[in-house]
């Protein structure tokens, strides 16, 4: 089963504690995380992201980041992250 996340618009430090538990909330289920409605997102939620990635890998399970807004493609690039490398989809 694939469990879709709409992530918040403002992904700042107080989104962290949510955002961490609406994950953890899908764990054992393939995992879509929509992106679309992101303004702003910070470092403390992209590394909750990342781990979150790394942790459904290691378990064989599928996450993926999709729709980004032009915002958050823009913050995950200043951070060195595309969304197909921050959920480790190769690419073609």
């Amino acid at each position: 089963m694939t469990a879709v996340l709409t992530l918040q618009e403002r992904l700042d430090f107080g989104a962290v504690t949510a955002l961490k538990a609406e994950i953890l909330d899908q764990a054992g289920n393939d995992l879509e995380v929509d992106a679309s409605n992101v303004t702003h997102m910070g470092t403390l939620c992209l590394q909750v992201l990342i781990a979150a990635s790394s942790d459904w890998g290691r378990a064989g399970r599928r996450f993926r980041l999709t729709s980004p807004s032009d915002t958050c493609a823009t913050q995950l690039t200043l951070h060195g992250f595309t969304p197909d490398t921050l959920t480790g989809v190769a690419q073609s």
